[in-house]
């Protein structure tokens, strides 16, 4: 053994550490945007059932899904399946009451106006 051996060992130990460390995140990042996904998804089909449309379009239907999510597993409880930590069946309820939410909302303020 030579005097460099500890050396070499503790730059193995910080590339494995380094390696691990850039896995973790790359699942983590993935994860976000699988979430993102589903979220964008189930707003884009509350949209569709609900009359009217969504504000700002994908990203309406993004934070429509998330907050749908919230509010639904509140109203009708942790229900079916879900993926990515986006429970299906309260997601879409929530959302869909988010969009009736949203249109009566907007009706009465272009009523106003």
């Amino acid at each position: 053994m030579g005097r460099g051996t500890p050396l070499i060992a503790l730059a193995l130990l910080a590339l494995l550490a380094a390696g691990a460390m850039g896995m973790w995140l790359t699942f983590t990042l993935t994860h976000v945007l699988l979430t993102l996904a589903i979220a964008g998804l189930v707003g884009w089909l509350a949209d569709v059932v609900v009359p009217g449309e969504l504000p700002y379009g994908w990203l309406g239907a993004v934070a429509a899904g998330l907050a749908g999510g919230w509010l639904g597993t509140l109203l009708v409880g942790n229900v079916g399946p879900a993926l990515f930590g986006v429970p299906i069946l309260p997601a879409f309820v929530g959302a869909a009451l988010l969009a009736v939410a949203v249109e009566l909302v907007g009706k009465s303020v272009t009523r106003r106006s």
